[in-house]
């Protein structure tokens, strides 16, 4: 127990110490967790910890991550993505192991040997990649989908995989491994399978049946077992059947051969459309971060130091010469799918690495005779240090090339040759319905918007849009930001929005800003940066359910608008009120001068407000 104890407090202590430090200097917390790793590898050689058994548990954290990446995706959704999961993601694996077999044959490497090491390289690293798109806020982007739809098809990839790698056996290796096995006395342990001894056909029903098991049980399992749960009102009982059922179909899928972390991405997408999708992510979203956190340092911990500086050379080479065929093998891909600008370089370099299935693959193939077992020990190498020079890459891409992209967007993006006095930026949900209200109206509008993917749908519905990046200067001086009277800006990105607000706001007084706020903390800095329309995301939308609130209540309809009326004329000004305490950059919940003066004036007002709004609603019973 002691022994436990220590382990878990080391690593954990190595996480909460180092992860902040990287996440200080913008290394991203995937680099801070390798780091930690590399840093408590000799302690862990000095307690003859096995790491690699470490791993295996915290490999779950890949599939929570694919549990959750799934409850995002709608069936629906997921079926429009057939192209690019068929285009990209098996363009790319059939690219990248065609070009490492290659190589593997022009270095005297059996042409067996050579193919399985291509498959193997073919994978991406699907923890860290969506781990750090995820805390850039790139996953949405083009680049991050076009990402997710390689990383989707590698994970199915995994299984024809597995089947394939034994039939591509060295006889010699066999040999020695057979001639090894029998010196050893009988395995008393034996994995759990549902497939052993089975025929073909018989492989295929019970795959079949397993599939079919995870589709139906999420259709029709998930809702009544969760309104069983929810008669006990205990949180942690919600907590322990969101687990249950993601080990159970991970289990289920390791039992029939298939993928764990394949398994529980169906399973998501099968709940994307359930009522307790939220309830399922919220209580799984804290172990998946654990868990990979704990991934990430066993990979920096897993280094074998001594072999990588007797072949030191060697090993930077062959990694470095993976990174280049897998970022030219994205690159030739995204000009072939039409990925612009920087959306191709964040594909391109952020792929290029091999992935955690890597090691699976490579102990695999080890195993079955396949891999020589001092190559395989090289190539274990060149997985883990390709992943960790991942979180560099990310790192030149945004501090070098998405830059320079700014700086450039202009030879790339549209030619604006609009003369409305109205620019739109964004073409999403909330710029969508805007534009229409305003064309409607009989105003024209200029519309920007940097999504090519997005802009491609609307054309299918003759909207016409402009590409190109609303923040950037020079692409606002060609909407016409001289002689405009009103920009309207209905981006995603908290920091984009901010950004174009305080630059127009500074050099173009004249024109009216109305700005989408992502949350309350948002408007004070918006506000801050000079604009004084600003519109919260949520805002109106709770006001107008309050109002359908009183309506189903038994007020009538004109009554429940005065009541809404009243306390939001009393919202405006309680944060005007307190907009000066703000402090830039500081969360409102630990600014103590920000709370006190809330607290006063919550104190002070909400009374009269509520007397006034019971006032009308006591009105609306009378006149019945």
């Amino acid at each position: 127990m002691t022994d436990i104890l220590l382990l878990t407090f080391v690593f954990l202590a190595a996480g909460v110490l180092v992860v902040p430090i990287a996440s200080h200097f913008s290394l991203g917390s995937v680099l801070g967790y390798l780091i930690a790793g590399i840093l408590i590898s000799p302690l862990l050689t000095l307690f003859n910890v096995n790491v690699s058994a470490i791993q295996h548990i915290a490999e779950f954290g890949v599939v929570m991550m694919l549990f959750l990446i799934g409850l995002e995706l709608e069936p629906r959704k997921l079926w429009s993505m057939r192209a690019r999961l068929l285009g990209l993601g098996g363009g790319q694996i059939l690219l990248t192991t065609g070009a490492v077999t290659a190589i593997g044959i022009m270095l005297d490497q059996p042409w067996s040997v050579s193919f399985t090491i291509g498959l193997i390289f073919s994978l991406s690293s699907t923890a860290i990649v969506l781990q750090t798109l995820t805390e850039r806020g790139l996953l949405k982007s083009d680049g991050g989908q076009a990402s997710l739809a390689v990383l989707l098809m590698q994970d199915i990839a995994v299984i024809p995989m597995l089947a394939l790698v034994p039939l591509l056996a060295l006889p010699e290796l066999v040999n020695v491994i057979n001639q090894a096995s029998s010196e050893l006395a009988p395995a008393s342990e034996q994995s759990l399978s549902l497939i052993d001894g089975l025929n073909s056909w018989q492989v295929a029903l019970v795959t079949i049946a397993a599939v079919g098991t995870v589709v139906l049980g999420g259709n029709y399992l998930i809702s009544p077992i969760f309104r069983f749960i929810s008669l006990a009102h205990l949180r942690e009982l919600f907590t322990a059947t969101a687990l249950m059922f993601v080990i159970g179909i991970a289990l289920l899928m390791s039992l029939v051969g298939l993928s764990p972390a394949l398994g529980t991405f169906l399973a998501g997408v099968v709940l994307a459309n359930s009522a307790y999708k939220h309830e399922l992510e919220s209580n799984i979203a804290p172990f998946k971060g654990l868990l990979l956190g704990l991934f990430f340092m066993t990979v920096g911990a897993g280094i074998n130091f001594h072999l990588l500086t007797d072949n030191f050379l060697l090993i930077v080479s062959l990694t470095l010469g993976l990174i280049a065929v897998k970022a030219i093998v994205m690159m030739l891909l995204a000009l072939i799918f039409k990925l612009h600008g920087a959306h191709k370089w964040l594909f391109a370099l952020g792929l290029s690495q091999a992935g955690e299935f890597g090691f699976v693959l490579l102990s695999f193939t080890v195993h079955n005779g396949v891999i020589p077992a001092d190559i395989s020990e090289l190539l274990l190498l060149v997985v883990a240090l390709s992943m960790l020079l991942t979180p560099l890459l990310f790192i030149i891409y945004d501090k070098v090339i998405a830059k320079q992209y700014n700086k450039t967007q202009a030879r790339e993006a549209d030619e604006i040759n609009s003369e409305a006095n109205i620019i739109i930026a964004g073409s999403g949900r909330m710029g969508l319905m805007i534009d229409r209200l305003l064309r409607a109206a009989g105003f024209d509008t200029t519309v920007i918007d940097y999504s090519s993917e997005r802009l491609e749908i609307l054309k299918r519905f003759r909207l016409k849009t402009y590409f190109g990046d609303a923040t950037r200067p020079d692409l606002l001086t060609a909407a016409g930001i001289d002689e405009a009277k009103l920009l309207i800006v209905a981006i995603d990105e908290t920091d984009k929005i901010s950004k174009l607000v305080k630059y127009v706001s500074e050099n173009y007084p004249h024109v009216h800003i109305v700005s989408r706020a992502t949350d309350n903390n948002h408007v004070y800095v918006l506000y801050a940066h000079g604009c004084r329309d600003i519109i919260r995301e949520t805002h109106d939308s709770s006001l107008r359910m309050g109002r359908s609130a009183f309506e189903a209540l038994g007020i009538v309809r004109d009554k429940a608008e005065k009541m809404i009326d009243v306390f939001n004329d009393h919202e405006k000004k309680l944060m005007l009120a307190v907009a000066d305490a703000h402090k830039l950059g500081v969360p409102n919940y630990e600014n103590e001068e920000y709370i006190a003066r809330m607290l006063t004036l919550l104190e002070e007002w909400e009374p009269a407000v509520g007397v006034k709004m019971q006032a009308i609603s006591a009105e609306a019973s009378a006149d019945k």
